[in-house]
């Protein structure tokens, strides 16, 4: 399904309308996750990345949710950049790069925000073990945000990008433990070593889109977990974002790019992509159900 809009590139403060429902499903499959029977829209947040807590695209949306009175947010995060980790944890035999004590502290993201915020010694998916185990000691939380993350992840060709990325696989392990999960994703900008060029409020927008069109669903206790969701948002470097298209993981690179790190083609003219690859790289942002248990997320966690 596809639906088309332009995107202002200068994002407001306090972005909190409601907007057309898309994300992930409320269906029944798979157990439902997050904590049920609370005030109907207020929402417990828990949000990670795999850039590090001191990365520029969880502070964006960091500052974003927290302008909203009606989120209630955490941030467990990893200490350090922890790129390509997937759902790698501290306990693994053998120990990742990214292996750590998995304990947090208390930090800041880079703007200087430090309201619970904490830094966890390891791997992405430790940051959400942590967070999940320390940090809510009455309730869970309703959802965990990951990211956004600086560079797209999508298709799963030979297991990457999908696969490898710790923004994704975080967002998996909160599924795998019990709490409905977004992992979010923004694309390399052509050049990609200046700050500048990275379009994070674009990615800021689709974050809270999907957020309230899931809203109700999330505070009830209904989100199915069987599926995280993540969603790639196109930096166009000319053109504008041309729309959302809810589509599954690609499992093949088309011959038009000549590979997943590609720039992306937001003055595209191609109608109805078929996955995530062909959405994201003719200027869509893909939305896309990634399964909670692929690369043996849950099964590692025992769950």
């Amino acid at each position: 399904m596809i639906s088309k809009y332009g995107i202002h590139p200068v994002l407001a403060i306090g972005f909190g309308v409601a907007i057309g429902a898309m994300g992930c499903s409320s269906s029944d499959d798979g157990g439902t996750g997050g904590s049920g029977g609370t005030d109907a829209e207020t929402l417990r947040i828990l949000v990670t990345n795999d850039d590090g807590v001191g990365a520029p695209g969880i502070d964006v949306l960091v500052q974003e949710l927290v302008a909203d009175p009606n989120n209630i947010v955490v941030v467990s995060a990893p200490a350090e950049n922890a790129s390509g980790s997937g759902d790698a944890t501290s306990a693994d035999d053998p120990a990742p790069d990214c292996a750590g004590t998995g304990e947090g502290t208390p930090a800041a993201t880079a703007s200087g925000y430090d309201t619970n915020v904490w830094s966890v010694d390891g791997c992405p998916a430790d940051s959400v073990i942590y967070g999940l185990g320390n940090l809510y000691p009455d309730e869970p939380p309703h959802v965990v945000l990951s990211g956004i993350n600086e560079g797209q992840n999508v298709g799963n060709v030979g297991g990457a990008l999908s696969q490898l990325s710790g923004t994704v696989g975080a967002a998996k392990t909160a599924a795998c433990l019990g709490v409905p999960a977004l992992a979010s994703s923004q694309g390399d900008p052509a050049d990609n070593l200046d700050p500048a060029n990275w379009d994070y409020a674009s990615g800021v927008v689709e974050v809270l889109r999907w957020l309230e069109a899931n809203r109700s669903a999330l505070a009830a206790g209904t989100v199915a977990l069987e599926n995280i969701t993540s969603i790639n948002i196109p930096t166009c470097d000319t053109g504008m974002i041309r729309g959302q298209a809810e589509v599954p993981l690609g499992t093949e690179i088309p011959d038009y790019i000549s590979g997943l790190l590609d720039e992306q083609d937001c003055e595209s003219t191609l109608e109805d992509p078929q996955d995530d690859i062909e959405a994201f790289f003719n200027g869509f942002v893909s939305i896309t159900p990634v399964p909670s248990n692929s690369s043996g997320t849950c099964d590692n966690l025992g769950n």
